[in-house]
C-alpha cells in the first residue's frame, strides 16, 4: 500500500505518494520563490501563511495524480525537523490532523536524512555504509551513515552554510533571488583563479566549515574597505550600489564557488578516508550545482571511492526523498499524535 509523504520545513510546500516499493506514484511541489524574491530571502512568517494556503491543494493534486484513494494509503510520513518553525508547524499539524480524520498511521521524517536519501534512490547499488555530506541553504553537513536511518553527525558549519553564501554574494551583485543558481550561472563565464579568496579551515582536521569569512572576502572585493578605519567621516561602500562589468562579475562568482567547492571536496574526501567508508552521497540544493558535482566526481575517481548525488530534481526540497519512512516503516517506527517540531538550521540533527 503508498504512503503519502509531506514537506514544509522552509519555503517549498510539497506532497509525493510513494508505493511501497519505492516508486513515486505522484511528486507536486508549491514554490514560494515570487513572494520572497522581493526582500532577497525567505521570510518565515511568509513562508509559514503561503504553505497554509497550499498545503490542502497540494496533498489533494499528489492523491490525484497517483490515482489513489484515501482509503489506499497505509501512512502519512511528514517532515519534522529541521527547518523554520512556523513552516514545520503546517506540515506537522496537516499530517497529523489527516491521520485521524483518515485512520492512518503516522511517520517523522528528517529532513536531512531524506535528503541523503534521495541519494540511494536514484542509485543501483547499495551506498550505505557511506559519507553523507548535505549541503544547501541552512545546512552543511557531514555524516558518517551506516543506514539510512543510522547516521553519527561528523561536524557542520559554524556559521553561513554554502548555500546561504552563494545567495548572499547572489545579493551583493544584485543576481536576484535565489542567488545561488545566478551565481552558479554567471561563474561558467568566469576565470576562477582571478580572485584569490580563502579555503577556510579546509586543511584543520576536524569536520567543521565556515563561509562566512568567505563571503566577507567576496564583499570587500566589490567594494573595498574604508581606507582609514579611525576617520569618523570613513564609510564602508554598500555592495550593492557598485556597478562591475559582467566579466568582473563572472570572475568574482568562479572564484567564490571555487572556493566553496574546494573545501566541501577537501573536507569529504578526508571523511571517507578516515572512517574507511567505500561511499560518498550528497544531497541538498547545492549539491546541482555542477561544478561542485563534477569536483566530487574527479575526487572519488582519484581516490576510489563509489560517489551518488541527487539527481537534480530531487536536490531542492522535495517530497519524494520522504520515501525514507518507508525504512522506519519496516523497522515499525511509527510517531504519536503527541509529534512535535524540531526547528533550527545549521546543526546536524
Amino acid at each position: 500500500m503508498p504512503i503519502l509523504t509531506i514537506e514544509s520545513t522552509c519555503d517549498e510546500t510539497a506532497a509525493a505518494v510513494i508505493s511501497d516499493n519505492g516508486a513515486v506514484l505522484a511528486d507536486c511541489v508549491a514554490t514560494q520563490e515570487d513572494l520572497h524574491e522581493r526582500f532577497g530571502g525567505v521570510v518565515p512568517e511568509i513562508a509559514a501563511r503561503a504553505h497554509l494556503d497550499r498545503i490542502l491543494p497540494v496533498i489533494d493534486t499528489a492523491i490525484s495524480q497517483a490515482k489513489v484513494s484515501v482509503d489506499d494509503l497505509s501512512a502519512i510520513a511528514v517532515a519534522d525537523r529541521p527547518g523554520l518553525a512556523g513552516s514545520l508547524l503546517v506540515g506537522v499539524v496537516a499530517a497529523k490532523t489527516l491521520a485521524v480524520a483518515w485512520q492512518k498511521k503516522l511517520v517523522a521524517i528528517n529532513h536531512l536524512h531524506a535528503h541523503l536519501y534521495a541519494c540511494q534512490m536514484a542509485y543501483d547499488q547499495p551506498v550505505y555504509p557511506c559519507i553523507g555530506l548535505v549541503v544547501s541553504g541552512g545546512h552543511t553537513s557531514l555524516y558518517h551513515c551506516t543506514s539510512p536511518l543510522d547516521l553519527e553527525f561528523l561536524g557542520g558549519t559554524i556559521d553561513d552554510a554554502a548555500g546561504e553564501a552563494f545567495d548572499k554574494v547572489g545579493a551583493m551583485l544584485n543576481l536576484g533571488f535565489p542567488g545561488g543558481p545566478a551565481v552558479s550561472r554567471l561563474a561558467a563565464q568566469g576565470n576562477p583563479k582571478a580572485f584569490e579568496f580563502p579555503r577556510s579551515m579546509m586543511h584543520r582536521p576536524d569536520y567543521q566549515f565556515s563561509f562566512s569569512g568567505l563571503k566577507t572576502a567576496v564583499r570587500y572585493a566589490i567594494a573595498p574597505p574604508p581606507a582609514s578605519k579611525q576617520s569618523k567621516s570613513a564609510k564602508a561602500v554598500d555592495p550593492t550600489t557598485v556597478q562591475l562589468d559582467q566579466q568582473t562579475q563572472a570572475d568574482l562568482c568562479a572564484s567564490f564557488q571555487a572556493a566553496v567547492v574546494d573545501v566541501l571536496v577537501a573536507k569529504s574526501v578526508r571523511a571517507v578516508k578516515e572512517t574507511r567508508v567505500k561511499h560518498l552521497i550528497v544531497g541538498g540544493g547545492v549539491a546541482a550545482n555542477p561544478v561542485l558535482r563534477a569536483g566530487l566526481q574527479q575526487a572519488a575517481e582519484k581516490h576510489r571511492f563509489g560517489l551518488a548525488v541527487a539527481p537534480p530534481e530531487l536536490c531542492t526540497d522535495n517530497a519524494v526523498m520522504g520515501a525514507i519512512a518507508l525504512k522506519k516503516i519496516e523497522r515499525g517506527e511509527f510517531a504519536d499524535l503527541n509529534l512535535d517540531i524540531t526547528a533550527g538550521l545549521q546543526r546536524g540533527f
